[in-house]
């Protein structure tokens, strides 16, 4: 399977934007400090409400993610998920 490694980040989308993705619907996902691999199945988009990540692709270099960022991982993408203050994001898959 081809693994792309393209971690797209908006440094402090406007809140028209964030209204037009309707992000205030989406659900929330929260996680305390800690590392793990993780793999998308498919493509996710998110926005970090709390929070700040260092997201690592396997063959890719450290992406940061912070409070305020909006994210898209690509599907198929494996990465570890370092998180270095608790994290609370809106997301959406696919």
């Amino acid at each position: 399977m081809q693994s792309t490694t393209e971690i797209k980040v908006i440094h402090q989308p406007s809140q028209e934007q964030l209204n037009q993705l309707g992000i205030s619907k989406w659900p929330i996902w929260e996680k305390e400090i800690s590392e793990f691999p993780w793999t998308y199945d498919e493509s996710e988009i998110c926005y970090l409400l709390e929070g700040h990540v260092i997201v690592t692709p396997v063959n890719g270099q450290p992406v940061q993610v912070k409070k305020g960022d909006l994210v898209t991982f690509p599907a198929g993408m494996s990465c570890t998920w370092n998180i270095k203050s608790d994290v609370k994001k809106h997301y959406k898959f696919g």
